[in-house]
């Protein structure tokens, strides 16, 4: 008997896990809301061909509800807030139709009967997704669902792109080896090999039966990509493009439209350049500063002491750094280094000999961070946003790097989307911009708020390049 692809294993756990959710969540609310009245009144003998009907009807549309909004599209490092947003409103949806099916045939339900079964489901559907990815990362790490992979590009980014992959077992790719046009074959970088010229594709893919492509080149030319293409399109393999540095800028700050006919081409402003949103925003700092004050002053109490007993000077440490639109404000930390560092070095590395003993605990799970709760609600910082820089950084930053001061837009962020992609310490600038832009350019509430998520739970575990 053949065994079951991996692939297709994991999308019928996801339906089971779905179909699991909804319906002890439909039948829970029943139980639990009618419980005397299905042991005497709803004794009639056709409650039981209603109940069966309107399960008949509302599971395929359900699965067919979650289709569309895309919950069985494989991906290795879905988002689980974006999934869970999705799950939200996908359940919402099946609710409503649950309400209409109800009604067309007869099956008694109230109002508070409805509001049950919708969020016992999206708790249980979010909780079982969860449990199932976790068995599935497992599994992975142990050699199920694996993913042969080849990397064009053996440039900063191709070297990127592979070291992030293998700090990620959990994501099943395993990476053979780089495509170069520049490096020499058999030259390796994180123990990936160089195994051909993009043109040698087609043969290395055939070869090493790799199933997943991707192309990582700076200034990537679309003649090259649609060659790659051309040369893999009857082999069974996926090919992905990492855009390049600036290449989402050019996709999102250009809009087409017209003035009386004539065609215009126009600058897109980023989502934050609306009041309301910027309004929103800063609801959203003040009410989450507040709270994380309230929480978190036992712990800020506690690390404060433990800073003035460990080493000689201030428990906090206050730096100039530039914020929205270029303006320099007073950034304050924990001070996790020698009273004396700025003198030794102004840039932070991988074993800074400058930091306390409890700067070593601190820095990794960005505790020296949380005074900066007062800078957001002072109205210099966000909660979310690109992390500032000191003003002699931001000067040689924006003469080296293209769209630089356009992270500037934004209030600087206790947290943001470079760093909780492990873009933090002694990384490349160029990436951190990356990252940057693509926050101002593509911001929302549930960004924010998938951000805010994966940065509080790297609090329980060591940061990745956290100096």
């Amino acid at each position: 008997m053949r065994h079951i692809h991996p692939r297709a294993a994991i999308l019928i756990s996801l339906i089971l896990c779905d179909l699991l959710g909804l319906n002890l969540a439909l039948a829970g609310s029943y139980w639990l809301l009618y419980e005397r009245e299905i042991a005497h009144t709803f004794k009639q003998p056709d409650l039981a061909q209603h109940a069966a009907i309107s399960l008949l009807l509302l599971n395929p549309i359900s699965l067919a509800l979650f289709g569309v909004n895309r919950l069985y599209s494989l991906k290795r490092g879905t988002s689980r807030v974006d999934e869970a947003y999705t799950i939200f409103v996908t359940v919402t949806i099946i609710a409503l139709v649950a309400s209409l099916i109800a009604s067309l045939v007869g099956l008694r339900f109230t109002t508070t009967n409805l509001l049950v079964a919708w969020l016992s489901a999206v708790v249980l559907i979010i909780a079982l997704r969860n449990l199932q990815r976790e068995v599935v990362y497992r599994l992975r790490q142990r050699g199920f669902d694996r993913a042969r992979t080849l990397i064009v590009g053996s440039g900063p980014l191709g070297q990127m792109i592979a070291r992030t992959l293998q700090q990620a077992p959990h994501l099943g790719y395993d990476i053979q080896g780089f495509l170069s046009e520049d490096e020499p074959i058999g030259t390796q970088h994180h123990g990936v090999p160089v195994l051909g010229r993009p043109r040698d594709i087609r043969r290395v893919v055939q070869t090493l039966q790799i199933s997943e492509v991707l192309v990582c080149l700076r200034g990537l030319d679309a003649n090259l990509v649609l060659e790659l293409v051309a040369a893999c399109e009857d082999l069974p393999v996926a090919i992905k493009i990492y855009p390049d540095t600036f290449q989402i800028i050019t996709n999102n700050e250009i809009s087409l439209g017209d003035l009386g006919g004539l065609p215009l081409m126009s600058i897109k402003s980023s989502p934050l350049d609306l009041r309301w949103n910027r309004a929103l925003k800063r609801a959203i700092d003040l009410v989450g500063a507040s709270v994380g004050l309230i929480l978190l002053s036992p712990l800020m109490l506690l690390l404060a002491i433990l800073i003035k007993l460990d080493s000689e000077g201030p428990a906090f440490f206050i730096q100039e750094r530039v914020g929205l639109n270029g303006k320099p404000f007073y950034m304050i930390k924990f001070r996790s280094m020698r009273p004396d560092a700025e003198r030794i070095a102004r840039w932070t590395t991988a074993n800074d000999g400058r930091r306390t003993r409890l700067g070593e605990f601190m820095r990794p799970r960005s505790l020296d961070e949380l005074p900066q709760l007062i800078n957001v609600l002072l109205g210099d910082m966000s909660l979310v946003g690109p992390r500032p820089e000191q003003p002699l950084f931001v000067e040689q930053f924006r003469q080296q790097i293209p769209h630089y001061m356009r992270r500037h837009k934004e209030k600087a962020g206790m947290t943001g989307w470079a760093q909780v992609n492990g873009l933090r310490g002694d990384t490349s600038i160029e990436e951190r911009v990356r990252y940057d832009l693509y926050y101002v350019e593509n911001w929302s509430v549930l960004f924010d708020i998938k951000i805010i998520v994966r940065q509080l739970f790297s609090l329980f575990r060591k940061g990745v390049n956290a100096h």
